[in-house]
């Protein structure tokens, strides 16, 4: 562990540590010294004998004082594999000092349910405000009806509109050829084999 870390330990349970190369006879060493020492028994050597299940530990007293290093035995678990079964859960449910309070399930609401409803408030209420102003919106550009209706226009007919037919078409085609020279020509011609050439 790095040292800014192992400086900020205050309950410390130490399990055996082999010392079986020079590198680990310093780390063993460097572990012992950070213990209060004990003037019972060297904390080094105490590391490194402890069997399985035991560990020296030293654990914070009253005010964050350190405590003296002790040899500690650690108590096995005392749990069983499988369930319990109902005559023994009874038994422990009714010898339990916590009986009474926790029999009865109670489904508080949640700081998430809390917030979740706050939320979906303010989304209703700004949906509201936002209907409520385009429906004004939207009555500031209608027209108000006054009774009158004004007449409506004739749409202009022009040379490209789709209404005119075939013969209007046909005639203002035949009025522009006669503006031109060729069309000048023709009417000369008509002319002439109508009256006769002079």
């Amino acid at each position: 562990m790095p040292e800014n870390i192992l400086g900020q330990l205050g309950n410390r349970v130490q399990h055996a540590l082999r010392a079986f190369t020079a590198k680990d006879q310093k780390g063993l060493k460097l572990a012992a010294e950070t213990y209060r020492p004990n003037p019972a028994f060297a904390i080094e050597e105490a590391i490194r004998d402890v069997g399985t299940g035991e560990a020296v530990t030293s654990f914070l007293e009253a005010k964050g004082v350190p405590g003296i290093a002790q040899k500690t035995l650690i108590r096995p678990p005392s749990s069983q594999v499988g369930p319990l079964a109902e005559t023994e859960r009874a038994a422990i449910l009714s010898a339990s000092p916590m009986r009474g309070k926790y029999d009865t399930p109670i489904d508080r609401e949640s700081a998430w349910e809390r917030l979740r409803a706050r939320a979906d408030a303010a989304a209703a209420e700004a949906a509201k405000a936002e209907t409520a102003t385009a429906e004004a919106r939207e009555f500031e550009r209608a027209r108000r009806f006054d009774g009158n209706i004004a007449p409506q226009e004739k749409p202009r007919r022009t040379s490209n509109s789709r209404s005119d037919s075939v013969t209007e078409v046909f005639a203002k085609s035949f009025a522009r050829q006669l503006g031109s020279k060729s069309g000048q020509a023709m009417i000369r011609g008509v002319l002439g084999s109508l009256f006769g050439k002079r």
